[in-house]
C-alpha cells in the first residue's frame, strides 16, 4: 500500500508567524490582482492596467545581486506603494492593517504578538482573526 501522506492540524499561538501566502491566494482567489491593484498609489494605478496580465518585471536582490523575474504590480505595490503615507491607518480594519503591514515590510512573517505592537490590537485578537476558520486576503501560518 502507498505511503499516504499525513495531515497535522496544529493550532497556531501567538507566537506562530504568519505571512501573505500568495500561492494559496492565487489558487483560491481569481480576483487577487483586481484586489491588489486598489492597494496601488494613484501613479502605478495608471501604470498598471488590469489588462495586463501578469507583466513581469526584473528585480534585483538587494543582498545577492541576482536578478529575478517577479510580477510588477505585486512588488512596486510592496516597494513602493506600501510605504507611502497613510498606507496604513486606524481607520482600516483589522485584517487589512495586517494585510498592510506584510505589503509593507516585503511580507517578512510576523507573529499575532509583533503585529500587536504595529496595530494597537491584542495579540490574541490578531490570532483569533488569523486562525479561524476562513484564510483572509491570504494570510497563512508560515510553513518552515
Amino acid at each position: 500500500m502507498p505511503d499516504q501522506p499525513s495531515f497535522s492540524i496544529v493550532r497556531p499561538t501567538p507566537s506562530t508567524p504568519f505571512h501573505i501566502d500568495f500561492a494559496w491566494w492565487k489558487d483560491h482567489d481569481s480576483n487577487w490582482r483586481v484586489f491588489l491593484h486598489d492597494y496601488l498609489c494613484l501613479e502605478h494605478q495608471q501604470l498598471f492596467s488590469l489588462e495586463e496580465e501578469g507583466k513581469l518585471i526584473d528585480f534585483v536582490d538587494p543582498v545577492t545581486a541576482e536578478i529575478h523575474q517577479v510580477d510588477g504590480l505585486q512588488q512596486n505595490l510592496m516597494t513602493h506603494c506600501s510605504r507611502q503615507e497613510g498606507f496604513v491607518e486606524a481607520t482600516h480594519s483589522v485584517v487589512d492593517n495586517v494585510f498592510r503591514i506584510f505589503l509593507s515590510t516585503g511580507n517578512t512573517p510576523m507573529t499575532p504578538n509583533d503585529l500587536a505592537a504595529l496595530t494597537g490590537k491584542t495579540g490574541d485578537t490578531i490570532l483569533r482573526l488569523l486562525s479561524g476558520g476562513r484564510v483572509f486576503m491570504g494570510i497563512r501560518p508560515c510553513h518552515q
